[in-house]
């Protein structure tokens, strides 16, 4: 993730400062249990596998990196208030790095886009990052389970029947969309398995 970071500010005309070494502190808070530097690396590595084959540009694919990177930066299990705590913190490290305010803006954009999880259709960078963050949804049965209960560990605050109501809104929103992924490659390789374990979790949820 360092590297990652760094090498894309690179890429984009700026000079790498600090701020990856407070990516890695965030990252490595102790009350995170899935939000953690692995779910970074795993998106970045997704988005770089769905960035070849849908043949991003250099500029595009450093843009979905910082996104990537950033995009989780601030988790406190508060939804919304950490997407834009984490665009604003991106915005304030790319300003003092020395990138052009459009390409601050832009992966501030995109940092926000996982707030609903909505692209535009014509924003292939948007759908990349969005695609490999909920590639999870799609992992083995036994990787998703580890995954649910890392979430759910975040959420401890959170009272048994206050959680089951709020998740199964969640998995609700997910089995209702049309498509869970927006790239046909991630809808090819992702979307059966996802659909599984989201219905899979939410009939657990119904039987308590």
């Amino acid at each position: 993730m360092r590297q990652a970071w760094d090498d894309a500010i690179c890429t984009l005309g700026g000079t790498p400062d600090r701020a990856a070494d407070d990516l890695v502190t965030r990252y490595a808070e102790p009350h995170r249990r899935y939000h953690t530097t692995r779910h970074v690396e795993a998106v970045l590595a997704d988005a770089d596998r769905l960035g070849t084959e849908l043949g991003l540009t250099a500029r595009d694919r450093a843009v979905v990196v910082l996104a990537a990177c950033a995009h989780d930066v601030v988790y406190d299990a508060r939804p919304g208030e950490d997407e834009r705590a984490s665009a604003a913190w991106a915005v304030a490290a790319l300003t003092r790095a020395g990138l052009a305010p459009e390409l601050a803006s832009r992966v501030e954009a995109l940092v926000l886009a996982t707030l609903t999880h909505e692209a535009a259709p014509d924003d292939l960078p948007a759908a990349v990052l969005l695609d490999a963050d909920l590639a999870i949804l799609a992992a083995p049965p036994a990787d998703y389970a580890d995954y649910v209960a890392g979430v759910r560990a975040e959420y401890a605050a959170v009272p048994d029947d206050a959680w089951r109501t709020g998740r199964s809104a969640v998995l609700e929103a997910l089995a209702a969309r049309a498509e869970l992924y927006v790239t046909a490659p991630a809808r090819a390789r992702w979307e059966a398995a996802a659909r599984a374990n989201v219905a899979r979790e939410s009939a657990a949820l119904a039987h308590g």
